[in-house]
């Protein structure tokens, strides 16, 4: 399978190619459902979307040895949450069939 980029604007050129609705309303919608997405992951929530997945916050532990992979300069990093996202269900349906081709 070649991989392809698909952009925020992408989505939504989607959107309206398929709904019809303003580019600008669609668009509205689109950054306000990330900032919602965004405000929850940073209380702490955890975000289910059903059929879709779930966005959940991690915590990273502390690492001392850890190098900066550009400079080489050694530096400590300290605890901290990341991101994680698990699919459900019929998002894994969605895409198990999908052609497996070879890279090389």
């Amino acid at each position: 399978m070649q991989s392809k980029k698909v952009t925020k604007y992408d989505i939504i050129d989607a959107i309206r190619n398929e709904t019809g609705y303003e580019k600008r309303a669609i668009q509205n919608v689109f950054e306000s459902m990330l900032d919602q997405l965004k405000t929850s992951l940073k209380s702490g929530a955890t975000i289910e979307l059903r059929g879709f997945g779930t966005f959940e916050l991690r915590l990273r532990k502390e690492r001392k040895k850890a190098r900066n992979p550009k400079t080489g300069e050694k530096l400590s990093v300290p605890p901290h949450f990341i991101v994680a996202f698990r699919s459900g269900q019929e998002l894994k349906k969605a895409v198990w069939d999908l052609p497996v081709t070879d890279k090389t």
